[in-house]
């Protein structure tokens, strides 16, 4: 590996300690992280005939994105359904969670914890009007119970995600260095 290639690879590294921060938060980190080194896979011809990261590393840690994605986003649901909701509050929790993210980061000045905040009381009140929408809702304890189910499977699904951002930083981290 040439001296370009080693501080591009230092810089990437600083980068993508940021993006498992962001992650945390609720933020697209690990996304970020998989689209700058694609970016550099990219644009490695111009500096280096070998490639710092191979396509198969680059598939690897797409792949591990997804993952992150589908455990953020089923944390909540399941989370509702272990506090003995519904369906609906399954779908509340999941849309809530989403949508909160969304309305409450531009409510919420605090920067990036507008998110984090948003997602958690997103999921608590989707779940909670999932369970309402029902014909004949549950008691009032049973309904606070899927509510809070939901909201602690998002900061889960948060976690699951960071630790999922952490491994693909491993992965891009270990992988020039391997074979």
């Amino acid at each position: 590996m040439d001296w370009i290639s080693i501080v591009i690879l230092v810089v990437f590294a600083l980068y993508a300690c940021t993006c498992i921060l962001i992650t945390l938060v609720g933020l697209p980190g690990a996304w970020l992280m998989i689209g700058g080194a694609l970016v550099i896979t990219l644009c490695n011809p111009l500096w280096s005939d070998e490639p710092i990261w191979g396509w198969t590393t680059i598939g690897i840690v797409l792949g591990l994105g997804v993952c992150g994605e589908i455990l953020e986003t089923a944390a909540a649901g399941l989370g509702a359904k272990a506090g003995g909701g519904t369906k609906r509050g399954m779908v509340g929790a999941i849309l809530g969670s989403m949508i909160g993210a969304i309305v409450i980061t531009f409510m919420l000045p605090i920067p990036l914890v507008g998110t984090l905040v948003g997602a958690i009381v997103g999921a608590f009140v989707g779940a909670l009007l999932g369970e309402l929408s029902h014909k004949e809702p549950a008691a009032a304890g049973n309904l606070a119970k899927s509510a809070t189910g939901a909201a602690i499977g998002r900061v889960i699904g948060i976690l699951g995600k960071t630790g999922i951002a952490a491994v693909c930083f491993c992965v891009l981290l270990i992988a020039p260095f391997v074979g």
